[in-house]
């Protein structure tokens, strides 16, 4: 604490005489004045740029994106009917890249969601349109797919110590195979399920008005609750704490941005099930990660592994899980997405892979491992989807579209490693 104590009210030698002489209670007060630090250093513009700005130039980003392509559209991006399209369309990718984040935090890759993904909504259909399987149970094998496969990476990553990268490329190849396998040649398979196209895929796949807004105040509620409590927490330890007005002003923004996007979904049909779905699974790995010990031995393992295992955190299992939860979260995924198009094909979509993970990092997940949040995929997902959606109501093709999505990526890496690089050099 010595470089952000700048002096404590620790007591004279003839005072500490005193305070001594008079017994233990005052004892303990000196030793926690000497504890907790009375000054707190104003912080350089440095020190703000490498570390403490959070989401701020990512959201001025996406602000950029959304007041351009509102312009330049006549208006028409930012209607309701194409709001509720656009949150439609990347909610699949949301949940895929909220996976990815979980190996990202890591230092590791998982290059087989897309692939993950397709097999298990493949998995669902055959069950589901094939052998008369109900949907919920269908979409319940899907899933238990999705953590097999997971563990099976986690497996060879963790235990048998193959990287990440050679892993879940062999893996990618493979379940490309299996789902061609499992479709048996069949190039589209359509899905009549009615309960599984109830998730995305039909005109009632949306929430009842009340419950989105109950719900919506629920989430802006722990938001508040999990910052204030945070603030508390520093404050008491004599950490280092933003200002209170920053705090208020966090939850106030939180609080009108949830509160305007229920008002335009409310004036078109509602809240999509998918929508509902994404936030309510980024809310829970929130809790999760910063409330639980797991998701602090994540963090820990993902900042040294090393240091970690030393300090008693069980790193093999901590990989392990991650790794069912990512493969898990992109069945989930390939599940939504499979209900939106009504079908599910032999091809994998080219760009699912590109655009979870790039969602993540531009979101401000680091490569390296150890620092990022899950809700750093809601920004990522929205950049993205807000390009590839307002490229679109331009006409432009998918080449424009894929090589500014490469070029965004490219950025995003590029700042986080200059971060990375300049948070070495402070110690940080």
């Amino acid at each position: 604490m010595g470089d952000i104590i700048e002096k404590n009210d620790t007591p004279e030698p003839s005072e500490a005489s005193q305070v001594a002489a008079f017994g233990d209670e005052q004892t303990t007060k000196a030793a926690a004045a000497v504890e907790v630090p009375a000054f707190m250093p104003r912080r350089t513009i440095g020190q703000m740029l490498r570390a403490e700005l959070g989401f701020v130039p990512v959201l001025l980003t996406l602000l950029v994106i959304v007041i351009y392509f509102q312009i330049v559209t006549g208006g028409l991006f930012l209607s309701p009917v194409n709001l509720s399209n656009l949150m439609g369309q990347i909610a699949y990718v949301g949940i895929i890249g909220l996976g990815v984040i979980m190996v990202l935090l890591l230092g590791e890759i998982d290059l087989s969601i897309a692939s993950v993904a397709v097999l298990c909504s493949v998995i669902m259909a055959v069950l589901s349109e094939r052998h008369g399987v109900p949907g919920w149970l269908a979409i319940l094998v899907g899933l238990l797919a999705g953590v097999v496969i997971g563990f099976i990476n986690g497996f060879f990553v963790a235990i048998i110590r193959v990287p990440s990268f050679i892993v879940t490329l062999a893996a990618s190849i493979g379940y490309a195979g299996l789902l061609l396998s499992l479709l048996a040649g069949q190039a589209t398979l359509i899905i009549y399920n009615a309960f599984i196209l109830g998730i995305a895929g039909t005109a009632q796949s949306f929430l009842d008005n009340n419950v989105a807004i109950i719900l919506s105040a629920i989430v802006v509620l722990l938001f508040a609750a999990g910052l204030v409590f945070n603030y508390v927490r520093r404050k008491r330890a004599g950490l280092r704490t933003s200002s209170l007005l920053w705090l208020i002003g966090q939850i106030v923004i939180v609080a009108v941005l949830v509160g305007g996007a229920i008002v335009v979904f409310i004036s078109y049909k509602g809240v999509p099930y998918p929508v509902a779905l994404f936030f309510g699974l980024i809310a829970l790995f929130w809790l999760i990660m910063t409330k639980t010990s797991f998701g602090r031995h994540v963090y820990a393992v993902g900042g040294n592994s090393e240091a970690a295992r030393r300090a008693g955190i069980n790193v093999v299992g901590i990989r392990i899980a991650c790794f069912t939860l990512c493969s898990t979260l992109a069945a989930a995924g390939g599940i939504v997405l499979a209900s939106r198009g009504t079908a599910v094909a032999s091809q994998i979509d080219p760009t699912l892979l590109l655009n979870a993970i790039a969602a993540a990092v531009i979101g401000g997940v680091s490569l390296f491992g150890g620092r990022g949040s899950v809700w750093a995929i809601v920004p990522g997902v929205l950049i993205i989807g807000s390009l590839v959606n307002g490229l679109a109501l331009l006409n432009q093709g998918t080449d424009v579209s894929e090589m500014v999505e490469g070029v965004v990526l490219l950025i995003a890496v590029t700042v986080d490693a200059l971060v990375r690089r300049a948070q070495m050099r402070t110690g940080r």
